[in-house]
């Protein structure tokens, strides 16, 4: 088996890396997943070099694709879904795609900022004040806000099948899904409470959780389960 992509992410995470997992898997593309293998890290970290590669990422993930170096998390999924049937094929649609995709990214980092709203450089627990008060803001507000955006999406698509663009499955559907199993993960209660009013947010989750090499995937030890090391973290006292 051939292994055309190498992606370099951190060693224990979803995180940013998981959203370019799922696309790898979905489209059943065989991958290294560079970091978790025996001396990946230093492999990582190469790609992050100026002095070692021509086209330094900032941070992780990086996809090398032949002698490409590709980074930041849209700008993988927009290479791998015009090369590989996950996103449309004009320009105008593909376009659109990357919109919804960084827009994606922007509640990824919002999500991110809850458990460390000061510096990333301390610790939770140095922060949990403050954490508590960013929480509650983005509990009420912003969560709804972003949510309520894509089911508008969803539901105005004329595409049929309930998928984000056009008539077949993305990318975004797959970053929706993963986006909606973090926020799960981080705030059930939240999640819980606002379930009834996204149903066509509901329903692409489903479709994507049934599609039969996500199924696979989640099953496998490919995927790392969520934890409080990652973008999305459960601390209950964030989620009252």
């Amino acid at each position: 088996m051939t292994t055309p992509y190498q992606l370099y992410y951190w060693d224990g995470l979803q995180g940013r890396g998981e959203f370019v997992r799922l696309a790898l898997e979905e489209a059943a593309i065989p991958y290294a997943d560079v970091a978790r293998q025996k001396k990946g890290m230093p492999a990582l970290m190469a790609s992050l070099d100026g002095g070692q590669v021509d086209h330094p990422s900032f941070a992780p993930p990086v996809l090398q694709a032949g002698g490409m170096l590709i980074g930041q998390t849209s700008n993988i999924l927009m290479f791998l879904g015009a090369r590989h049937g996950l996103a449309p094929r004009a320009q105008e649609g593909r376009l659109w795609a990357n919109q919804l995709q960084l827009t994606i990214c922007d509640i990824v980092a919002e999500a991110h900022d809850t458990h460390h709203p000061i510096s990333t450089g301390k610790y939770y627990e140095e922060q949990k004040k403050e954490a508590k008060a960013r929480s509650k803001d983005f509990r009420l507000h912003r969560i709804p806000k972003f949510l309520d955006y894509f089911e508008g999406v969803v539901t105005r698509n004329p595409g049929r099948g309930g998928w984000a663009i056009g008539s077949r499955l993305s990318y975004v559907d797959l970053s929706l899904f993963q986006l909606i199993e973090g926020l799960r993960y981080a705030f059930p209660k939240t999640m819980t409470k606002l379930a009834p009013s996204y149903p066509a947010l509901t329903a692409l989750h489903d479709q994507v959780a049934a599609r039969p090499n996500i199924v696979a995937y989640v099953a496998s030890q490919r995927r790392i389960p969520f934890n409080e090391d990652g973008i999305f973290r459960h601390y209950p006292e964030l989620d009252k």
